[in-house]
C-alpha cells in the first residue's frame, strides 16, 4: 500500500477487524437474502509522515451515496455542541452579516444553521442527497457534491471566498486528503480562518476504541499528522483544542501561512507535547492495539452468551456506524441482541449491515421490557441513559462494550 499523504510504502498494520460491510449500508427487507458486499477493515501507519489510515478497497461515492443515512440533528447532544461553536466562533473572529461561511460535509444542515440564522451568507456542500434536502428546507444553499480542489477552483470564481471555512468531523472521511486539504485552502479568504474537527488518535489508542474504525472512517488523525497535511496545502495550524466529542476530538484552527491574521496560540505546543510523549511516532506506539481490540470482542460475546443461558433478554440502542463495527467484529446477530432501537425514521424497518438485527423505534423498548440495553454510540450514552431511563421501571440495566464491559 501507498500512503495517501507522502505516497511512501505503508506495511506497518495498526489494526486487522477482519471484512463486513459498510457501516450505513443499511438492509431493506427485501435484500436480507441476498449476499452482503464485504470489504476488509484493516488500518496501517505510515512510518515516514505517521498517517493511520484504512486500507483502500471501497470508493468514496459507494459509501456516502444517496442512501446515507446519518443525520447531525438527531442527537441533542451534537445540536448544542454546534450551536455553540457558531457562537464561539462569531464572537471569537468577530463575524457579522457580511461574513461568508462555507461548511464542507454539511449534512442536515444543523451546524450551517446557527449561522444562517444570524444572517451570514452560507454555503454548503454536501454529496449525500437526503441530508443536502433536509439543509435546504432550512433555506440553506447547498453544493451537492465532494469537495475536490477542482470544485474549489470553479466555486472561487463564482463568488467570495470564506471568512470562516468549517470542515469539521470530515477530514477522516476523505480518500484524497491531499486534494481536500488544497480545496480548503482555495476556498480560504486571505485573513480567513478555517476549522478542522477529528477524533484524536490519541483517544483511540488510550481507550482501544477500535469501534470508531470503519471504512467511512479513510484517516485517523493525530494533530502531527494534520500540520503536515495541511501545511503541503499552504495552511498553518495556529490553535487547537481539546474536545470530548466523539470520544476524544481535536478542533484545529488553520489560516494561510503568509496570512498572520492570527497568532499562534500555546494549545498548539501544549498538543505537541503530548503527542510526542505518547510517542505517536514511533511504531511501538501502535503495537498492542489488536490484542485489546480482541479482548473487547471476547468480553462483549462472552456477556451476550450468559445472557442468553440465564433466560435475560438484550436489545440495543444507536443503530450508529460504530456499533456495526462492534457487532460485525464480535460476530453478533439476532440470535444475541434481538432488535436495535433508533430514533432515525430513515433507519427504522431496516436492518443492521452485516449482522441483520433489525432496526425499530424507542416504543419497542418500552413494549418489549428487555433486560440489558447495548448503548452501541457509547459517546452519547449519557444523553441516551437520561432518555431511556425508564428502563429502570423494570431493573432493567445499561451495557457499554467500549473501552471495557460496563454494566451499569
Amino acid at each position: 500500500m501507498i500512503c495517501r499523504h507522502c505516497r511512501e510504502p505503508v506495511d506497518l498494520v495498526f489494526v486487522d477487524l477482519g471484512s463486513s460491510p459498510p457501516s450505513n449500508a443499511y438492509l431493506c427487507h427485501d435484500a436480507l437474502g441476498a449476499p452482503e458486499a464485504r470489504f476488509p477493515l484493516r488500518v496501517l501507519v505510515c512510518e515516514s509522515c505517521w498517517l493511520v489510515q484504512t486500507e483502500d478497497f471501497v470508493r468514496a461515492d459507494v459509501l456516502f451515496d444517496a442512501d446515507y443515512a446519518y443525520f447531525s440533528g438527531q442527537s441533542e447532544t451534537w445540536v448544542s455542541h454546534c450551536r455553540r461553536f457558531a457562537e464561539e466562533m462569531v464572537e471569537r473572529f468577530a463575524l457579522t452579516e457580511s461574513s461568508q461561511v462555507i461548511e464542507v460535509a454539511s449534512n442536515d444542515g444543523t451546524l450551517l444553521r446557527w449561522f444562517h440564522d444570524r444572517g451570514m451568507a452560507c454555503t454548503g456542500i454536501e454529496p449525500t442527497e437526503r441530508s443536502a434536502a433536509i439543509a435546504r428546507g432550512l433555506g440553506l444553499t447547498v453544493i451537492e457534491e465532494f469537495l475536490t480542489a477542482g470544485l474549489a477552483d470553479q466555486l472561487v470564481g463564482l463568488g467570495p471566498e470564506a471568512d470562516l471555512l468549517v470542515a469539521n468531523n470530515v477530514l477522516a472521511h476523505v480518500p484524497d486528503i491531499n486534494d481536500f486539504a488544497t480545496a480548503c485552502s482555495t476556498l480560504l479568504a486571505d485573513g480567513g480562518v478555517a476549522t478542522f474537527e477529528f477524533p484524536h488518535v490519541l483517544q483511540l489508542v488510550a481507550l482501544a476504541q477500535f469501534d470508531t474504525i470503519y471504512h467511512e472512517h479513510f484517516s485517523y488523525l493525530s494533530l502531527a499528522a494534520v500540520e503536515t497535511v495541511l501545511s503541503s496545502a499552504g495552511l498553518t495550524v495556529f490553535d487547537v483544542e481539546r474536545l470530548t466529542t466523539h470520544g476524544g476530538s481535536l478542533r484545529v484552527f488553520a489560516q494561510h501561512v503568509d496570512s498572520g491574521s492570527s497568532l499562534p496560540r500555546p494549545r498548539v505546543d501544549a498538543v505537541r507535547a503530548l503527542e510526542a510523549e505518547a510517542g505517536v511516532a514511533s511504531a511501538e506506539y501502535y503495537s498492542g492495539f489488536q490484542d485489546r481490540a480482541d479482548h473487547i470482542r471476547n468480553e462483549f460475546v462472552t456477556f451476550l452468551l450468559t445472557a442468553r443461558d440465564e433466560g435475560k433478554s438484550v436489545a440495543a440502542y444507536g443503530a450508529a456506524a460504530k456499533g456495526n463495527t462492534l457487532l460485525n467484529y464480535a460476530g453478533v446477530d439476532s440470535d444475541l441482541i434481538s432488535f436495535v432501537a433508533d430514533r432515525n425514521p430513515i433507519k427504522q424497518g431496516k436492518y443492521m449491515p452485516g449482522s441483520k438485527i433489525p432496526i425499530v423505534d424507542e416504543a419497542n423498548i418500552v413494549h418489549r421490557r428487555p433486560d440489558h440495553v447495548v448503548v452501541l454510540p457509547w459517546n452519547l450514552r449519557e444523553e441516551i441513559a437520561s432518555q431511556l431511563d425508564y428502563i429502570r421501571d423494570w431493573s432493567g440495566t445499561f451495557v457499554t462494550a467500549v473501552p471495557e464491559l460496563e454494566v451499569w
